[in-house]
């Protein structure tokens, strides 16, 4: 059991060391971290209440709870708060989002618009978009259209998450595809799903 726990909290460390790595000098200063309040009941809990869940879960299903709690904990200093980011791994609507003040405020910006493009291509293929394949996309944009900070990250997160926030938009990234992948009672759209109804709302 031990080993098991140790193994786990190996693999958040290793995740969490790949996403700090995708900042630099001239990307967004990261969100600041708090004492992780919240465990996997909260999770659980939060999916139940909101109908996300409606049968007992499954051992993938308490796993996604551990991870989810686990990469977004630290964000939030309630469960108010980690209920709104765990909103956004279970509802997309891209119409919507673009019509809010917030996309037309970040599409407007330099290069804003070639990002979501590149980043479509990018995500074609129905690859799980992990920790190590959203460092791959970051680098590839950073190269092919030479931007940084929040002209680069914001459409990634408003494409992707629904929001432009900050760093722990990118974690609510990370947990779409897993969440899409589990049969929740609501389905989660995966990252290429999302990226697709975007850019078609967008043209």
């Amino acid at each position: 059991m031990e080993g098991s726990q140790g193994a786990k909290t190996s693999s958040f460390a290793a995740m969490e060391a790949s996403i700090r790595s995708m900042s630099t000098p001239d990307h967004v200063p990261p969100h600041p971290v708090r004492e992780n309040l919240f465990r996997s009941d909260d999770i659980l809990a939060i999916l139940r209440e909101r109908q996300w869940l409606s049968a007992e879960p499954s051992l993938e299903q308490l796993a996604f709870c551990e991870r989810a709690a686990a990469l977004l904990g630290h964000f939030v200093e309630d469960r108010i708060g980690l209920e709104k980011l765990l909103r956004l791994v279970f509802t997309y609507d891209a119409a919507e989002i673009l019509r809010s003040t917030e996309a037309h405020a970040v599409l407007s910006r330099y290069e804003a618009r070639d990002v979501v493009r590149h980043l479509a291509l990018l995500l074609l293929e129905p690859e799980p978009f992990t920790s190590d394949r959203f460092k791959e996309v970051v680098t590839h944009l950073k190269e092919t259209l030479e931007v940084r900070g929040r002209e680069l990250f914001h459409p990634i997160r408003l494409a992707l998450a629904g929001r432009a926030g900050e760093g722990e938009l990118d974690r609510v990234i990370l947990l779409v595809d897993e969440a899409a992948a589990l049969p929740f009672a609501v389905p989660a759209k995966t990252v290429r799903a999302r990226i697709l109804e975007f850019c078609a709302a967008l043209d």
